[in-house]
């Protein structure tokens, strides 16, 4: 099981990859969103933005989020740090519910481009 720590450096290395990418996927990352990651095995969220292509958390909290934020993924460690390692195919998992992202019809919509 994947720890907090690996987690947290999973969504680093998520950060910098949609930073440096170009063209449609650079542009869909472009957005401005208040962001949450649940981990349901740690029971833990990080919580932060999305914000000129990078990922930004601002805190770790036990539980679910406080708030509702407007783009929400939901997975385990585990997922997560395969899918940011090239491991596990983000539209593959999502597709079978191993993942869980929620966000508003036009974030879906630009998201997707990501994928």
């Amino acid at each position: 099981m994947a720890t907090i720590e690996e987690c947290r450096s999973a969504l680093e290395k998520l950060s910098d990859n949609m930073a440096g990418a170009e063209g449609d996927v650079r542009a869909a990352a472009a957005l401005d969103r208040s962001l949450s990651c649940r981990i349901t095995d740690l029971n833990v969220t990080f919580v932060g933005r999305l914000t000129d292509g990078r990922i930004e958390v601002l805190d770790t909290v036990q539980g679910p989020p406080p708030e509702k934020a407007q783009i929400r993924l939901t997975m385990t460690g585990d997922d997560l740090v395969a899918m940011v390692n090239g491991e596990l195919n983000f539209a593959k998992a999502w597709g079978s519910g191993r993942v869980k992202l929620e966000a508003g019809l036009r974030d879906l919509l630009r998201l997707r481009k990501l994928l």
